[in-house]
């Protein structure tokens, strides 16, 4: 999945139901306010809430950075 994909708009975390941001390499999509991580198979994005996987706090911010480093938009 690319930074520009048209699903990223649509697709949302399936617990909280609030959007979803594309972690560089494009292997999976992140919830920052759940600190959740769902991956992203053969190009088809995981989202089941079992498939999710939870951060931890050092795992959270590396997170945030790489999103932080990307910019807005991209």
């Amino acid at each position: 999945m690319k930074p520009d994909d048209p699903l990223l708009k649509i697709l949302v975390c399936p617990l909280d139901k609030g959007p979803l941001s594309l972690l560089d390499p494009g292997d999976a999509l992140y919830n920052p306010r759940l600190h959740r991580r769902y991956p992203i198979l053969d190009g088809i994005p995981q989202l089941l809430p079992s498939s999710g996987e939870q951060l931890t706090d050092a795992e959270h911010t590396r997170a945030l950075r790489r999103l932080a480093d990307r910019g807005p938009g991209s």
